[in-house]
C-alpha cells in the first residue's frame, strides 16, 4: 500500500507527503505512535520507503516530499528558507495527527528535524540524525557544489546511464557505489530529450545557501527531547563532530553504521535498521 497525502505548507505551498504501508492495528480508541521521515536536499519521500516499511510495524510512519523536492511544489519565485522547510514539517505533523512524533531527518532534513524541535517540544518526542553536520561549511562548499552541478551530463539518455555516472564516474564518488546510482535514479524522470531531475539545480542551491553558512550548534543545544546521531563511516559527519554533537545534546546518544556513506539508510538498509531500532524501542517503553 502506496498512499498520497496532501498537505498545505507556509505560504500556501502544497506538499506531497506518502504511507508506504498501512499503520498497525492499535484498537478503536488507540492511535499508533507518529513518525516524519525528512529526506535531505535533491531527495524525495520514496527513499525512506524502506524504513518506513519497517517501522510501520509499530507506528504510523509518513514521508514528506519537502517543497522543491518530488511530488511538492516547486515555485519559481517560492520561499527556500530554513523557516519555510521548518514550518511545512511543523505543519504536516500537525495536519497529519502525528504528534508527538519521532523526527527522523538525513543530511538537510535531520537540520530542519533538529530546528523544529528546538521550536516546538510540544510537537516532538524523539529525534534522529542521520549525517548532518552543525558546523558551517562555508563559501567554499556551496562554490563547490555549483561546479558540481555544473558538470552533470544532462539530459542523461537512460537510467543505466544516471546509475553509472552517479555511481562510478561523478568526480566526487571515490570508488562505485550502485547505492548512490540507485539514489539518484529515483530523482529523475524521462522528459522530450532525456532523463533530468524533478527538481530545478537552481532551487537546491537557493535551499542550501540558507544553511551552509551558519554553524546550527545553539539550536541542537535547545533539543529537549532524546535524540540519536547517527553518522556512515564513509559519510560526511565525522566521528569528532558527531560526537561533540551528542555531547551538546541535553540528552544525546551515539549510533555509527560501517561501510556507509553519506546515504546511510540507502547504502546499508539493514545496519541502518540494527542501529536506530534499540533507540525507538526505548521511545516506546517510555
Amino acid at each position: 500500500m502506496v498512499r498520497r497525502i496532501e498537505v498545505t505548507g507556509a505560504g500556501g505551498v502544497r506538499l506531497a507527503a506518502w504511507e508506504f504501508a498501512d499503520p498497525p492495528k492499535t484498537g478503536e480508541t488507540g492511535r499508533a505512535p507518529g513518525v516524519l521521515l525528512l529526506h535531505g536536499l535533491m531527495g524525495r519521500a520514496s527513499h525512506w520507503a524502506s524504513t518506513a516499511r519497517w517501522l510501520s510495524e509499530r507506528h504510523r510512519a509518513v514521508a514528506l516530499d519537502q517543497r522543491g523536492h518530488g511530488q511538492s511544489d516547486k515555485p519559481p519565485e517560492g520561499e527556500y528558507t530554513r523557516e519555510a522547510y521548518v514550518d511545512d514539517a511543523e505543519a504536516a505533523l500537525e495536519q497529519l495527527g502525528l504528534a508527538q512524533a519521532v523526527l527522523i531527518g538525513h543530511a538537510m532534513g535531520a537540520l530542519t528535524a533538529w530546528q523544529l524541535a528546538a521550536k516546538r517540544p510540544d510537537l516532538v518526542r524523539g529525534l534522529i540524525i542521520c549525517d548532518m553536520r552543525a558546523s558551517a561549511l562555508g563559501a567554499a562548499s556551496q562554490r563547490e557544489w555549483e561546479d558540481w552541478f555544473k558538470a552533470w551530463p544532462v539530459p542523461f539518455a537512460t537510467l543505466a546511464d544516471v546509475r553509472k555516472w552517479f555511481g562510478e564516474d561523478d568526480p566526487w564518488v571515490e570508488r562505485p557505489n550502485p547505492a548512490r546510482g540507485e539514489f539518484y535514479a529515483e530523482v529523475m524522470a524521462e522528459s522530450e530529450d532525456g532523463w533530468r531531475p524533478v527538481f530545478e539545480p537552481e532551487q537546491m542551491l537557493k535551499s542550501r545557501q540558507t544553511w551552509v553558512y551558519d554553524a546550527h550548534w545553539e539550536e541542537l543545544a535547545q533539543v529537549s527531547c532524546p535524540t540519536l546521531v547517527v553518522r556512515g563511516l564513509d559519510g560526511e559527519l565525522g566521528r569528532a563532530e558527531s560526537q561533540e554533537m551528542v555531547r551538546v545534546l541535553p540528552h544525546g546518544q551515539y549510533a555509527e553504521v560501517a561501510d556507509a556513506s553519506h546515504l546511510v539508510h540507502y547504502d546499508q538498509p539493514d545496519a541502518w535498521r540494527t542501529a536506530i531500532e534499540p533507540f525507538l524501542d526505548t521511545l516506546l517503553a517510555s
